[in-house]
């Protein structure tokens, strides 16, 4: 099942558990410092609250979609390089506490994208936004 990501930046990691359990009727999957993601059942929906105090509270951080296997992935990188966009793909890549295939790829206004699948659990906290420019690397959050 493919389901879509939504990050958002929080200033109160709590606080928001509290809200965005009580909104979508469900507890968080994963609870780490500075970080929370929800696999809502209905709408399909990953969830992930990422708490930094240097960005504006409730705004997005990046947007993405799970998809189930790495084979997913690589026919979404080869899908979205034959349509002329410009992609970055990292493989096992440690970060927001899960190991993770993913391709990025930027939306016209600059908002970055992942297509990822989760190969496994980390203790790697979230690293630097990464965008599909050349020569840029890091991870997918802003910590």
């Amino acid at each position: 099942m493919s389901r879509v990501q939504l990050a958002l930046n929080v200033a109160d990691l709590d606080q928001a558990i509290e809200f965005y359990s009580k909104l979508f009727d469900t507890e968080p999957s994963k609870v780490r410092a500075g970080y929370a993601n929800f696999a809502v059942e209905e709408p399909p929906l990953k969830l992930v609250l990422i708490e930094d105090p240097n960005q504006v509270p409730g705004t997005l951080n990046h947007l993405g979609v799970e998809v189930t296997s790495t084979d997913d992935v690589a026919a979404a990188h080869r899908r979205l390089a034959d349509a002329g966009l410009a992609t970055v793909v990292e493989e096992e890549t440690a970060c927001c506490y899960a190991v993770q295939d993913k391709v990025w790829v930027d939306g016209p206004g600059g908002e970055p994208w992942e297509i990822y699948t989760v190969l496994a659990d980390s203790d790697e906290p979230a690293g630097q936004l990464r965008s599909a420019a050349p020569g840029q690397s890091a991870c997918c959050a802003d910590r």
